[in-house]
């Protein structure tokens, strides 16, 4: 910059030096040739003149606006241009996500401890008429899971599948009852099916394996019920898995028809020659209302087609607003037979029924209070095994609080009574129970991010 200032200098001196010479030009005199060529030389060094003092005044302005250097930044033209360069880089990219290497399956699942407070102290330490949280006065795991799931896609694929592998109580609660192979077949395994989304209307769904009932209000995952502890509507009146194929065919966002054809209630191995079917029918008229009704029937008793158990199930809901929302829930089951052993005879057909209402209201995103009351009449005492007609409720109330968004807490009181005694006092039978449960549940999708 230096020398070219010294230049622009030297040649404004230099045309100082003939500025007589172009006066002389302008006035009239007689042309020649070397008058023109010094003529058009004095026009291009005047041009070159004007040309170097714009650029002498744009460099001035520039040296204004620019801030002193560093001795480090005063260096080369290439160095500086790497300093901005380098300023004005976009940033690293961020590596891949767990979403965007499973593509569309997902993985997901959660953590479920708790730990349990029986007032009855019972010498068993465990709840009376309790499966899923049975174990108390001591931190229990209620249940562990891990799911892989891909949806079936009409834009792509139509084909899907869902694998939900689990560990703890509640997957022995839900595994125990199969009839001949107990635990050992398939105790953490809580489903397993493949999807087919047939192209016939909107899309026929149909489900092939082991898949969890469409029956009640509550399923085995804490996470996604209103209390901790599970009902004895879902403990007793309803089956909580089925093996075989389903299908379902979505109308609208308001009517959905679904049909079964089974094994039978928590069997993948069946007890008998017989097959269980089912229907259900779910209507949404808008966001607020929704009804689902589902009746199942088939033989369930160990090798016996002769009786059949039928079961129908009602669940209503109703949300006024996003805050409050009430659950009514209704299961009638009969048609089974008891064998009396001294005779050798089968009995009437039994029959049970339960009636569940819940009341949720959510002070915000992330805190809720629930409350349960049910009523469980089993008549015969076949469902709860004391073969005595046995009358139950229960009254459960439920704080809810979200915490770092992937940890669920609950703090629940519930109190069990009944006709019967069938609660344990230190070693003695008494008619209620009162428990105090505190639970933990931490969850995770990979889904989450996209």
């Amino acid at each position: 910059m230096k020398n070219r200032s010294c230049t622009g200098a030297v040649i404004l001196f230099a045309s100082l030096l003939l500025a007589p010479s172009v006066q002389a030009q302008d006035q009239p005199s007689t042309a020649s040739p070397a008058n023109d060529a010094v003529t058009r030389h004095m026009d291009e060094l005047e041009q070159q003149l004007k040309d170097l003092r714009s650029e002498v005044a744009a460099l001035k302005a520039n040296n204004k606006s620019t801030p002193a250097t560093t001795p480090d930044a005063a260096a080369t033209p290439a160095q500086s241009n790497l300093v901005s360069g380098a300023s004005a880089a976009t940033p690293a990219a961020s590596p891949p996500s767990l979403a965007g290497l499973l593509g569309p399956t997902s993985l997901s699942g959660f953590v479920d401890v708790y730990y349990g407070e029986n007032f009855n102290n019972p010498a068993s330490q465990a709840n009376s008429l309790r499966f899923f949280d049975g174990a108390t006065n001591q931190f229990g795991l209620n249940l562990m899971e891990l799911v892989v799931d891909k949806a079936p896609d009409p834009s792509n694929r139509r084909t899907g599948y869902h694998v939900a592998l689990g560990f703890g109580q509640a997957m022995n609660a839900v595994n125990g009852s199969e009839p001949k192979s107990g635990l050992g077949f398939d105790q953490y395994l809580k489903e397993a099916y493949f999807s087919y989304l047939a192209p016939v209307g909107k899309g026929l769904q149909i489900d092939v394996g082991k898949f969890v009932t469409p029956h009640g209000a509550e399923v085995i995952e804490t996470k996604d019920n209103w209390n901790y502890s599970r009902g004895l509507l879902f403990s007793y009146a309803i089956p909580y898995y089925h093996f075989g194929a389903r299908a379902k065919y979505t109308f609208n966002d308001k009517y959905a028809i679904t049909g079964f054809f089974v094994n039978g209630w928590n069997n993948v191995v069946d007890n008998n020659t017989g097959k269980t079917y089912g229907m259900g029918f779910s209507w949404n008229p808008n966001k607020k209302f929704g009804i689902a009704q589902n009746y199942m029937a088939g033989p369930e008793q160990s090798n016996l087609n002769a009786t059949w158990r039928q079961l129908s199930d009602t669940v209503i809901t109703y949300s006024p607003n996003g805050k409050l929302s009430f659950i009514l829930n209704g299961d009638y089951g009969r048609g089974d037979r008891i064998t009396d052993v001294t005779t050798n005879t089968l009995s009437a057909p039994v029959f049970w029924t339960g009636v569940a209402g819940y009341v949720r209201y959510a002070f915000s995103s992330t805190a809720a209070f629930s409350t349960r009351y049910e009523y469980y009449d089993d008549h015969d005492g076949f469902t709860t095994g004391t073969l005595l007609p046995t009358h139950l409720r229960e009254f459960t109330t439920t704080f809810e609080r979200l915490m770092a968004h992937h940890i669920i807490s609950r703090f629940e009181y519930r109190r069990d009574m009944s006709n019967q005694p069938v609660f344990l006092k230190g070693s003695n039978p008494v008619l209620d129970q009162n428990t105090l449960t505190a639970g933990l549940v931490f969850t995770f999708d990979s889904r989450e991010g996209k």
